[in-house]
């Protein structure tokens, strides 16, 4: 049973609030007020900003007033999970049948009810029948003694007690025309209208009529004024009505289909006497209705900004240009924030987020907050149930979880790991283990691959590695993975990177500013878990390397130093150089700073 519910729009805010008006039988309206502001205190529902209760003497009215944006139908949806908005009532289906006990379904019960409707209607009928004999017998003597009225007067005054009176009547056989005809004309034998009981030489037979006792004792009680000619003929169509009755009771009881229509009658009297409009509406369809089922799909960007800021935009907000246009802003941020990531998706595909423990989340993308290109969005850790320490390392749109495309996986220790897409089709709220992590150890990246391609990992120590991707085996979610790069001590992984196309080069880049592009093609293929070969040189000069990324000629980065210096450069002024070499200066840093980071800037994040 559910409560009946309507929306208004509120006059203020672009709001709207869900009125409700009826609550489920037994359902306690406080009780409910409590429950569902707890349900809001404690973040299971969210979306209402107020509650109250304005029922007065006219009805019920219980207001809850929703958030700006928010969807009434998806909230009274939770609500009736939750609450006993929709609740059930139970019927206990125990009888008593034939005196025993028993658990009735639905039509079970019905037979019983109609069997003892049956069964009251035959003994009603008996009943009334057994009356209306005893009531015509006393008839059918008075109409006797009506029609011989000056014998019973004259044997009535000679006799000395009522006692002698009345064995005298009962003694003589009397002569009646009237009650002949009248049984003779009857359709049902005279038998069937005499009182059970009744002795056999009482009544109507060949020699005449005997009076019965209860007969001759009525005579005896009779009125003087009962011997006019108007109260005779009261008695005679009386008597007339009761030979009738007799004769239709006689009818029900001989036919079964009678007694059902007088069943449905009475049913039908009483429906048109006490019903009225049915209360509780009986909904058909129901559906239980998520958020995504209210939500068109549509292609929308989402942006995710280096310190973790992620908002949607509409696609048409980015609206095609002539080419050397100065491109539109796509998030307002910091002076230390940029663009990270940005990437575009339907509003009903999902984005898996990795964190550093190994861990995956899910968002679907219409619970991605929107925002005009002025915004800066919401932080991505409050839209997800993190543990303390824990952030987000990498997050992947996927629009469907194929079983021919695999997730890889990468740890700052070289281990690598490849889980088929497939086995993150079934999202849960707190995330689930994507990959087992030693003490330590961390997930630096991870990228979708098709199983065809070849898989680059990078190390601080300058040297890089690439090697099928095929040499790592499908794994299950609560594996450890395997070694994909042997690291020599102090040393870490520092980027995961998939060489889908061999156009592009890899930008690699140290920790004192230094760094240099060099085709993937000098990459040669070797077996996992070797030490690779020489990416970069790490001098004292060069320092350590921070990171790697696949650039292409017209791309723009953004590097990034530990003072929060950010330096905006293109890629095409970076020359291509040998692995073996040094590299050239990417940023000038003061003493004691350092380059912490290096990303690649998409292009409508122009000002």
């Amino acid at each position: 049973m559910r409560a009946r519910t309507h929306f208004e729009d509120l006059e203020k805010g672009n709001r709207q609030s869900i009125i409700v008006d009826e609550l489920p039988y037994q359902v306690n309206k406080a009780n409910l007020l409590i429950r569902i502001s707890e349900l809001v205190r404690d973040k299971k529902i969210e979306g209402i900003s107020d509650l109250r209760d304005e029922s007065d003497k006219s009805g019920m009215r219980m207001v809850i007033e929703l958030k700006r944006g928010e969807m009434p139908e998806v909230i009274l949806n939770n609500l009736y999970k939750e609450t006993q908005l929709q609740d059930t009532f139970g019927m206990n289906m125990v009888a008593l049948l034939n005196g025993r006990p028993l658990v009735l379904n639905l039509k079970q019960m019905l037979e019983a009810f109609l069997s003892h409707r049956r069964e009251v209607v035959t003994r009603r009928t008996k009943f009334e029948l057994k009356k209306a004999r005893e009531r015509g017998h006393l008839l059918e003597g008075l109409a006797v003694a009506l029609s011989n009225v000056d014998e019973v007067i004259a044997l009535i005054k000679e006799a000395p007690t009522p006692a002698v009176a009345k064995k005298a009547l009962m003694t003589k056989i009397w002569r009646s025309k009237l009650v002949e005809e009248m049984l003779a004309r009857s359709s049902v034998k005279a038998d069937e209208f005499r009182p059970d009981g009744l002795a056999p030489e009482f009544g109507l037979s060949g020699e005449g009529y005997r009076l019965s006792g209860s007969q001759a004792q009525a005579i005896l009680e009779l009125r003087l004024q009962r011997l006019t000619g108007l109260e005779q003929d009261k008695v005679v169509s009386e008597y007339k009505d009761i030979m009738e009755k007799i004769a239709t009771l006689l009818n029900i009881l001989a036919h079964a289909e009678l007694i059902t229509k007088i069943i449905a009658d009475e049913l039908a009297a009483i429906k048109k006497q006490f019903g009225d409009e049915r209360r509780s509406e009986i909904v058909i369809d129901t559906q239980d209705l998520s958020m995504e089922d209210l939500i068109t799909p549509e292609d929308v960007v989402v942006t995710l900004s280096h310190t973790g800021y992620i908002k949607s935009q509409p696609l048409q907000d980015y609206q095609a240009q002539k080419r050397g246009g100065r491109g539109k802003q796509a998030t307002k941020t910091k002076e230390e924030d940029f663009i990270d990531n940005m990437f575009i998706v339907n509003t009903h595909d999902y984005i898996l987020c990795f964190s550093n423990r190994g861990r995956v989340y899910w968002i679907k993308v219409y619970n991605v907050p929107q925002g005009g290109r002025g915004s800066r969005g919401k932080p991505i850790v409050n839209l997800l149930k993190l543990g303390e320490g824990e952030k987000i390392n990498a997050i992947l749109p996927v629009k469907e979880f194929d079983e021919n495309r695999f997730v890889f996986m990468a740890t700052s220790m070289g281990t690598v790991k490849k889980i088929s897409l497939s086995r993150f089709s079934r999202p849960r709220v707190g995330g689930i283990i994507a990959l087992s992590l030693d003490d330590e150890d961390y997930l630096i990246g991870v990228a979708i691959t098709e199983g065809k391609h070849d898989v680059m990992l990078f190390s601080d120590g300058g040297k890089a590695m690439r090697f099928d991707e095929n040499d790592v085996r499908p794994m299950g979610r609560s594996a450890r993975g395997v070694r994909g790069m042997k690291l020599n001590s102090g040393q870490t992984v520092i980027s995961l990177l998939v060489a889908e196309d061999e156009e592009l080069s890899v930008l690699t880049a140290t920790e004192n500013g230094f760094g240099k592009r060099t085709p993937i093609s000098e990459y040669a293929r070797h077996r996992r878990g070797t030490q690779g070969m020489i990416s970069i040189r790490t001098s004292e000069r060069n320092g350590k390397v921070v990171t790697a990324r696949l650039v292409k000629q017209l791309d723009e980065i953004m590097l990034i130093s530990n003072k929060g210096v950010l330096t905006r450069t293109r890629v095409k002024e970076i020359r291509k150089m040998a692995r073996a070499t040094q590299g050239v200066k990417l940023m000038n840093l003061d003493v004691g700073t350092k380059l912490v980071g290096l990303e690649i800037v998409d292009g409508t994040d122009e000002d």
